[in-house]
């Protein structure tokens, strides 16, 4: 017989068979606080977060700072990649890369948001088809969800899911020379902004 084993919490913990073993919320939870590392829970059961590029972190530090500055004063919030979001419906936390809410739900919130207005994930080559399917369609189950941000870190262009008024999910593309609009923060800026000090590798 063959064993498997997970590291959450800093303990190793051996199971038969990973399918048969789910992680209550309240484990998870308490777990992620000592945890050296970020994971993802997807109905009971745990995925450790890979490492990002300095791309990736510049992406995001970028978004960051121009989200912060501009909503200021507005009651929003900006979270980074160490804050968590709950999805009832999908049963899954996930730690998107930036985050935007402007509910008043979530001003009290010590682990995790609910109600985000819009969500970003910066791409890599090994999360990309993730993001893009699977994950996208947990965050389509955000009732406050208004648009979904998706930035490539290998090449200047940006994908915007922006939910229409009639409640379907449209695909806004943007490529180096246009300025993105993110209709549920008021804001419109220059591509170029996203990926200001990234550097690019080589082909």
């Amino acid at each position: 017989m063959s064993y498997n084993g997970i590291v959450f919490g800093g303990i190793l913990i051996m199971i038969v068979n990973p399918s048969d073993y789910k992680i209550s919320h309240e484990d998870y939870l308490e777990g992620e606080k000592i945890s050296p590392i970020r994971h993802e829970y997807i109905r009971g059961e745990v995925y450790a977060m890979v490492g990002g590029s300095d791309a990736h972190d510049t992406i995001s530090g970028n978004l960051i700072a121009l989200f912060k500055n501009h909503l200021r004063g507005q009651g929003c919030r900006v979270y980074t990649g160490n804050m968590k979001i709950y999805i009832k419906t999908a049963d899954s936390y996930y730690y998107p890369d930036v985050m935007v809410t402007c509910d008043s739900r979530d001003r009290t919130a010590i682990q995790f948001i609910q109600y985000p207005c819009l969500i970003v994930e910066v791409l890599s080559p090994s999360t990309e088809r993730y993001d893009r399917g699977t994950k996208f369609a947990h965050y389509r189950r955000i009732s406050t969800l208004k648009e979904y941000l998706l930035i490539d870190s290998q090449n200047m262009n940006v994908d915007c899911f922006r939910l229409n008024e009639k409640g379907f999910w449209e695909l806004h593309p943007y490529s180096e020379t246009d300025h993105i609009e993110l209709t549920s923060i008021n804001l419109k800026f220059p591509l170029s902004l996203v990926y200001e000090d990234v550097v690019f590798p080589n082909p």
